[in-house]
């Protein structure tokens, strides 16, 4: 039963008691004219008045109790809004009569008020608003954590965002970062010319990666959907159809584990270029990372962990190359693929001896490179049978123009030439056909209408996806997704541990 908690019936209690006084602990008749930021921004000459008063200035604030001090006739109360935290001062004497008596017991922490007043300083120097008037708006019937230790608990933090977001101011800032990222990210398009738009997100086939899709069913057609993995083909439709840069700020979802850097939906953006290749794109990123850092207002040296990323030091290396000269993998070995096999043996590493040299050399790469990439680094020049929507080297068949950006051992980036010969795509798909058919089930399907859509002619084009969660991982100093995710994936728990939880939060109240 929800309530049973004895500082929650206690939190009830009080709310019926102002009820019976006449006053409605759940009102919405808010007249607040101003933040509590603005507040502090307008009123920082009070300090250098006479009496350090300002009587004829009348402003109403509003928000959350955060620290309560009940002193006999008057009281000190800090409250939090979204822009920041305000003492103010609660006198008897200035109130109406009898309205102090009946307040000063029933609101504590946790409680969303309203007050108006004149703005202050202190004898200890801190501005603050000296009320005169006071309305409980939302009466909190769950207690917040003990302000000393708050919240601390991750699984709790997840689990209740809303909780961890009025306990930890910190959290906030992190996420206003994510929203300012994206909407940069935004802007940097546009202003390049780039058009916005919208694909489906329930598709026919699974298509624009290779990954696990989640499935559902669409009742009206009486058939299966898959929530989307990736909008590429989409969005390449558009390049046939005659947009010539298209961009898409999309969620996708993926049916695979979760750690530190995966959760089931994501959020990235693609985009499409057309008459442009992936070495221009190389560039556009570098341009891209550049914007962001002068509009963030950050240095290009972060801290990231006990690592420095230096944001002006971009790389670019190829992924077989890279096996030997950032792996320390033999380079005799690396274009064979029984001396790959026999080599991670050796090396006590699990291999499927069925996979083709390409992907075996993605092996070695995930195992003895990326780890190591801490500054940007483009690795270049996949293998063709890793990349099935990539356009062939005119000058290496056996390899695609596509690179991935690295940063801080983290793939951020996809991105590559965009294979647009409509026979050679069919022969792809086959291949990942055959490969799903063999155990394979990220391996991409047949999607005979994109190939139609080929066949019409796609003017030569590049496309490339940026993961945002993990780009936000990088500007924050965040470890886990879990962190730049405002809900992310957690499985399911029992009542009785959520309650569990609960009674642990609610155990102390700061009053």
């Amino acid at each position: 039963m929800p309530f049973q908690n004895q500082y929650v019936q206690q939190r009830i209690e009080k709310a019926e008691k102002l009820r019976e006084l006449g006053y409605n602990p759940y009102r919405n008749d808010s007249e607040r004219n101003t933040s509590i930021a603005k507040f502090i921004n307008v009123n920082s000459d009070v300090e250098q008045m006479q009496d350090k008063r300002a009587e004829s200035r009348s402003y109403i604030v509003a928000g959350r109790i955060k620290l309560y001090r009940l002193m006999g006739k008057a009281s000190f109360l800090k409250i939090e809004d979204e822009s920041g935290i305000l003492q103010v001062y609660l006198a008897r004497d200035n109130l109406p009569e009898g309205f102090y008596n009946d307040i000063k017991k029933l609101i504590e922490v946790g409680d969303i008020i309203e007050v108006e007043g004149y703005p202050f300083v202190t004898n200890k120097g801190e501005l603050s608003l000296h009320i005169n008037n006071l309305k409980v708006m939302t009466k909190a019937i769950s207690p917040l954590p003990e302000k000393y230790h708050g919240l601390t608990d991750k699984e709790a933090r997840y689990r209740q965002r809303y909780l961890d977001l009025i306990m930890n101011a910190e959290v906030k800032k992190t996420f206003k970062v994510r929203s300012k990222v994206i909407s940069l990210i935004r802007h940097f398009f546009e202003e390049k010319g780039f058009l916005e738009v919208e694909t489906p997100m329930m598709h026919p086939i699974a298509g624009g990666a290779n990954a696990k899709p989640f499935v559902t069913h669409h009742n009206a057609l009486g058939i299966d959907r898959y929530l989307r993995i990736a909008p590429e083909l989409y969005l390449k439709r558009l390049i046939v159809g005659g947009f010539e840069a298209v961009f898409e700020i999309n969620r996708n979802f993926r049916n695979e584990g979760m750690d530190a850097t995966h959760n089931p939906e994501f959020t990235s953006i693609e985009f499409y270029w057309a008459y442009k290749n992936y070495k221009d794109l190389i560039e556009i990123t570098k341009e891209l990372f550049d914007y962001l850092f002068e509009h963030l207002n950050r240095p290009k040296k972060l801290p990231y962990g006990d690592l420095e990323i230096d944001f002006d030091d971009f790389r670019e290396i190829g992924l077989v190359k890279s096996l030997s000269e950032i792996g320390g993998v033999p380079e005799k070995i690396v274009n064979d693929k029984d001396l790959i096999i026999a080599f991670l043996k050796e090396k006590k590493i699990d291999v499927n001896e069925k996979m083709n040299l390409g992907q075996l050399q993605a092996e070695l790469f995930d195992e003895f490179v990326e780890a190591k990439l801490i500054n940007p680094t483009f690795i270049t020049d996949y293998p063709v049978e890793i990349s099935p929507l990539a356009r062939r080297s005119d000058e290496d068949p056996a390899i695609t123009e596509r690179f991935e950006l690295f940063i801080a051992g983290k793939e951020i980036a996809n991105a590559f030439s965009e294979l647009n010969d409509p026979v050679d795509q069919h022969e792809r798909f086959k291949g990942q056909v055959d490969a799903k058919e063999c155990g394979d089930d990220e391996a991409h399907e047949m999607d005979e209408d994109f190939i139609k859509a080929l066949s019409y002619g796609m003017a030569p084009t590049a496309g490339q996806g940026i993961g945002i969660d993990r780009l936000v991982m990088m500007l924050t100093n965040q470890h886990t997704i879990r962190d730049v995710l405002l809900f992310p994936a957690m499985k399911p728990i029992s009542k009785a541990e959520q309650e569990s939880i609960d009674n642990e939060i609610n155990t102390k109240e700061e009053n």
